[in-house]
């Protein structure tokens, strides 16, 4: 799927990573996150929407090693940042996919569960963190969730 904004550079820094659908496998997908923001200096453009960053990545890789999981086959953990020049902001997108196309994520009905075992909490956090969020098919049988922050505007050193 494509951003909503009208890109002035197509080419974003880009990071990409296959990982197993095991807690280690989410758990892995979280650090290389956190280094990648690093090296991007996405924590110094803006630390909240770094903190928000993180923990999108750490929702979504879990639900890929949870409800996405299929014995055998891995999930896959995107990670891009394009800048917008005209408007000096950038967009820091993070996809996770997983080969589970027939299980789409459903945000929890307002009323909840009852009790502490309800599941379902992560995505009411990423709806609530992320600028946009959704999901696209991905073939053969997979889907992609995606969520997008905008970051604060930047200064023109990073550009």
């Amino acid at each position: 799927m494509k951003s909503e904004f009208p890109l002035d550079n197509p080419t974003p820094r880009a990071h990409a990573a296959l990982l197993t659908s095991t807690p280690r496998g989410a758990a892995a997908g979280r650090r290389i996150a956190r280094q990648q923001f690093a090296t991007w200096g996405v924590n110094s453009l803006s630390p909240e929407a770094y903190q928000s960053a993180l923990l999108i990545v750490a929702e979504l890789a879990a639900n890929a090693s949870i409800h996405g999981r299929v014995p055998g086959r891995g999930f896959e953990l995107a990670l891009s940042l394009t800048t917008v020049r005209r408007s000096r902001t950038s967009v820091l997108r993070i996809e996770v996919s997983d080969p589970r196309g027939d299980r789409q994520p459903v945000l929890p009905s307002a009323g909840g569960c009852p009790g502490e075992s309800c599941s379902g909490r992560g995505l009411t956090l990423v709806d609530a963190l992320a600028d946009r969020w959704g999901t696209v098919p991905r073939e053969p049988n997979s889907k992609t969730v995606w969520a997008e922050l905008d970051l604060a505007p930047v200064h023109a050193d990073v550009l």
